[in-house]
């Protein structure tokens, strides 16, 4: 094992990946677990750069190197437990927190990383008494405020809102996301109360500050998804060399919001699959095509062109997969943006099936502009930028399914909520399952959800979500400006 001092592969790691070398990345990080220290700052840098390409077994021991670097802090801690958790390594984290003496156990980050393990289990009155432990020992913690304005429903007289506007003066000195974080669970506190023109401000100031620091280009946007259009076409994709991969994969495609984690919540289901989520690892396996643009794609067939380089690719993707669940059954991916590379996704994995969610784009619009996102969507930020690219993802996917027909199912989302019993057989079928009756009762599978709709899918299905934009019509009128003229 190296000392603190030896050289670090991080920056030749990333050079490697802007030469869209992923391979030669990875290596690069294997070196530097054998020949790095066995701590120090360095190991955060190795733990999201292993993470952004697939890479679970060496984000979490760099993760892990990162926690054992002296003077041992509880953040770094929380960022070793936040990675395991992140890639359903639940039961470490909490093993991890049961080491603890239990005057750390009590601090009120570990109560509230506890409370956010419940939520995503579904153990909603779990996640709820962490989260007023919380707040009993810090009572300002805006994080943990917004994660209870979440998982509960506010009511007339309701004490926690009341504290909530007490506190909203004193957030004006908060960082800007953890300020905006705030705001958005202030918002759903006056949303539940019907009073949808103070929630409408309260979102629409938070909602500002996220857009300051978090910069979209809808141009550019435009420019890449005309490339897609002009070149991915049924004579241009001949080019492309056949991928041998006859192995089945699941995908569910669609619009942040627009019902994606309710039928991965059914699929998922079915006794021969598993709930993927946001995996993000066809975007790791394509990274040699570099922009995922046909002459990206042609420019590394080239390359590779004696070795079954679209085979390759499928391996180094169900690798990844296999690695990060650990399993080799049926996992279904409903990452975000995958209208972006469907082309390549849909030639590298000839077995693929996609059910691609359409939803109302008004109800989807105003989920969308509601939800606090973590990370990766700018463009929700604005009603006027979610008009456009709602807009640009319309024509990807009347694009993708009219080259596609026969691989692509949409799914509308008010359909399936009306008549569940009449849709899901059809889903299953286009992904070649048998129907179990638990798909039928989705609502009763027990998974860890990290999407925003982590409540949603532990409710039986219902109609209970459409035309939910209604009450929020005058204040919707930047979208549809943006979105139909």
């Amino acid at each position: 094992m190296g000392t603190q001092s030896s050289p670090s592969h991080i920056l030749a790691a990333v050079a490697a990946l802007q030469a869209c070398d992923r391979q030669g990345a990875v290596r690069l990080l294997e070196d530097e677990l054998v020949s790095g220290p066995s701590s120090g700052d360095r190991w955060k840098s190795v733990a999201r750069l292993a993470g952004q390409i697939g890479e679970v077994e060496i984000a979490i021991e760099a993760a892990r190197r990162y926690s054992a670097t002296a003077p041992r802090t509880l953040d770094r801690q929380l960022f070793y437990w936040g990675e395991l958790a992140g890639y359903d390594r639940t039961g470490r984290a909490r093993q991890a927190i049961r080491n603890l003496p239990s005057r750390v156990r009590r601090h009120p980050s570990v109560l509230h990383f506890l409370g956010t393990l419940a939520g995503q289990e579904g153990d909603f009155a779990m996640a709820e008494r962490c989260y007023r432990e919380t707040l009993a020992i810090s009572p300002q913690m805006p994080q943990t405020w917004f994660a209870l304005s979440m998982i509960k429903t506010f009511v007339p007289g309701d004490p926690d809102l009341a504290a909530m506007e007490r506190l909203l003066p004193g957030m004006a000195q908060a960082e800007p996301a953890i300020q905006a974080r705030f705001l958005y669970g202030l918002a759903k506190a006056w949303h539940d109360l019907r009073d949808y023109d103070r929630a409408f401000a309260l979102y629409a100031r938070g909602a500002a500050l996220r857009r300051r620091d978090e910069k979209w280009d809808p141009e550019a946007l435009g420019r890449f998804v005309d490339g897609l259009i002009r070149d991915f076409v049924p004579q241009t994709l001949s080019a492309l060399m056949p991928s041998q991969v006859a192995r089945r994969a699941l995908f569910v495609n669609g619009l942040p919001r627009s019902g994606t984690t309710l039928v991965e919540q059914i699929l998922a289901s079915h006794s021969d699959v598993d709930g993927g989520g946001e995996v993000n690892l066809l975007r790791a396996a394509l990274i040699a095509t570099g922009d995922h643009s046909l002459r990206g794609a042609l420019d590394y067939q080239r390359r590779f062109a004696d070795d079954d380089p679209w085979s390759a690719l499928a391996a180094d993707y169900f690798r990844m997969l296999e690695g990060r669940f650990r399993t080799d059954r049926l996992v279904v991916d409903k990452t975000l943006g995958q209208s972006h590379f469907m082309g390549l996704l849909l030639h590298l994995l000839p077995g693929a099936r996609v059910v691609w969610l359409r939803r109302d784009p008004e109800d989807t619009a105003l989920s969308c502009f509601r939800t606090f996102f973590s990370a990766g969507v700018p463009w929700s930020w604005s009603l006027e930028d979610i008009g456009r690219f709602f807009r640009l993802e319309d024509r990807l996917y009347a694009h993708w399914s009219t080259i596609f027909p026969e691989r692509i199912l949409t799914v509308d989302y008010q359909a399936l909520v009306a008549d569940p019993q009449a849709w899901i057989p059809r889903i299953a079928a286009h992904c070649g399952l048998e129907v179990q009756q638990q798909m039928l009762e989705s609502h009763k599978t027990r998974r860890g959800v990290l999407t925003a709709s982590v409540q949603q899918v532990r409710s039986p299905i219902s109609t209970g979500r459409i035309g939910l934009s209604n009450a929020y019509s005058a204040q919707l009128e930047p979208f549809r400006q943006a979105y139909f003229s």
